[in-house]
């Protein structure tokens, strides 16, 4: 469904060509005259304008050139009464993308305007992928099958459905939805906020609609607004066209703003002011566009810290709480690390032109008990570096280079340990041992078991009175031999 302006000066044939494009499905906006046409275009966007050659006060080839020139990239359509080749070489010269000769075969004109639009939408996407490289991120599959996960992937689905702004009326915005992904950095917000859209889609019946993808950290504080709203011709210096800005470029779809925390705080209130009216305004424009569009922002950063040291508006931190998941940080998805870890490898290797090769049972336990600082980010960065450099068919422990000592270790595993005292002090309760000198495994052994006997073999506790992650604390049970002890200290 398109919006479409017809301008015409003889109503019968107006009339005629309105009610076939809107049983087609598009909204239509009709004109009898040039200063209607151009009023109509102040107060709304269109996707087409079809418009007659000689309309009295003014000729339609004259307003395709001008329109060309001021920016307008939708579909423009010449139709004429005295047809001739010279005028057709002419509106097609100056920016028409297609002539018509009257009287307008409905059929053909429905066809062409579909034709003319999908061949529009397909440029838009490439205009917006150009744009966007290096500003967003790539995207991959939702990987993952911890309850945690699948908890967070059915909250965002639900979510998903809440339905864009009608379009009933052109003129008039209305509240967007918004969704807020909070978690650590490289937990997967882009992942997660690509599964909303594609959700949204399946919700929505739609087979197609926009994704833009940017990064408010990685735009300069100079910029963003331009890009995200876009500017009129001669707005500021350089400015020598009008240029639509990603707001606009993801009307029907999904704009996703990453590292929201570091947008500019001078910019803050107009994006909340798009969010609650619906309504964007370009850089030198006077015309305000309505745009339907799902906001889904991201951050790592606590918004609440920031807006009490002023750094972040409050009012946009209550809009942008409506709505919130939280994603789990990857060394709380249990074998979820696995999974991923699988997966991407055989992506990379594929993508990468190498040999086929698989992560062996000692590879996958280092993945299970490695803390994974940088998460899903650096799960992927470890797979890739491992496809891009390792020749075997099998990888190993030691082909991830992974630290996998635990974070309260003094020294590497076997090396002598002098105790001072016969009682040691380890998450404010105290554990025995003979006095004299021990290796760190044999601590590190007694500690689990001790904390296992006072946790009554519950893994997550005991690992917690230790200062260990859970999972290289299950790594270590199996490393030790103490699955029997588990079992004996939960009877």
């Amino acid at each position: 469904m398109a919006r479409i302006l017809i301008i015409e000066d003889e109503s019968n044939i107006r009339f005629t060509i309105a009610r076939s494009l809107r049983g087609n499905g598009h909204e239509i906006v009709e004109c009898e005259s040039l200063p209607e046409a151009d009023e109509a275009m102040a107060q709304s966007r269109f996707d087409a304008i079809l418009t007659d050659v000689n309309l009295g006060c003014g000729n339609g080839i004259d307003l395709v050139a001008r329109l060309r020139e001021e920016g307008f990239d939708g579909v423009i359509i010449v139709m004429t009464g005295y047809g001739s080749v010279e005028s057709a070489v002419r509106a097609m010269r100056v920016g028409a993308d297609d002539y018509l000769e009257k009287p307008v075969r409905l059929d053909e004109l429905g066809i062409l305007v579909n034709r003319l639009l999908t061949a529009r939408a397909d440029r838009r996407k490439l205009r917006l992928y150009k744009r966007l490289e290096g500003v967003g991120g790539a995207v991959s599959g939702v990987i993952g099958q911890s309850p945690g996960w699948l908890q967070t992937l059915s909250l965002a689905e639900r979510m998903a459905q809440s339905p864009l702004p009608s379009t009933h009326d052109p003129r008039a915005g209305a509240s967007l939805p918004t969704i807020l992904l909070l978690g650590e950095t490289g937990v997967g917000k882009g992942v997660l906020a690509r599964h909303i859209h594609d959700a949204s889609l399946k919700a929505s019946g739609s087979a197609d609609a926009p994704y833009v993808h940017v990064n408010c950290s990685a735009l300069p504080a100079a910029l963003i607004e331009s890009e995200l709203f876009g500017h009129e011709r001669g707005a500021f210096t350089d400015a020598r066209a009008s240029r639509e800005g990603l707001f606009e470029m993801a009307d029907g779809g999904t704009i996703f703003l990453d590292e929201i925390g570091d947008m500019p705080l001078e910019l803050q209130a107009k994006l909340l002011s798009v969010l609650e009216r619906g309504m964007i305004r370009r850089i030198g424009g006077s015309r305000e566009t309505p745009v339907r569009v799902r906001v889904v922002a991201a951050t790592n950063q606590d918004l609440e810290q920031r807006a009490a040291a002023g750094l972040f508006r409050k009012d946009l931190l209550y809009r942008l709480n409506a709505l919130t998941i939280r994603i789990p940080p990857l060394r709380e998805r249990g074998e979820d690390g696995v999974l991923i870890g699988c997966a991407s490898l055989d992506r990379m290797l594929r993508e990468y032109g190498r040999p086929p090769a698989k992560l062996s049972a000692d590879a996958m336990d280092a993945i299970r008990a490695y803390g994974w600082p940088g998460n899903v980010r650096e799960l992927l960065n470890t797979m890739q570096r491992v496809a891009m450099l390792c020749d075997q068919h099998e990888i190993t422990a030691i082909d991830l280079g992974l630290d996998l000592a635990p974070a309260h270790a003094s020294s590497e595993d076997g090396d002598r340990v002098a105790l001072n005292s016969d009682r040691t002090s380890t998450g404010g309760l105290h554990f025995d041992f003979d006095a004299g000198s021990c290796t760190f495994t044999e601590v590190e052994r007694e500690l689990m078991k001790q904390s296992l006997a006072k946790t009554r073999g519950n893994v997550s506790r005991a690992a917690k009175l230790i200062g260990m992650q859970r999972s290289s604390f299950r790594y270590r049970i199996e490393r030790y031999g103490l699955e029997s002890f588990v079992r004996e200290a939960s009877q």
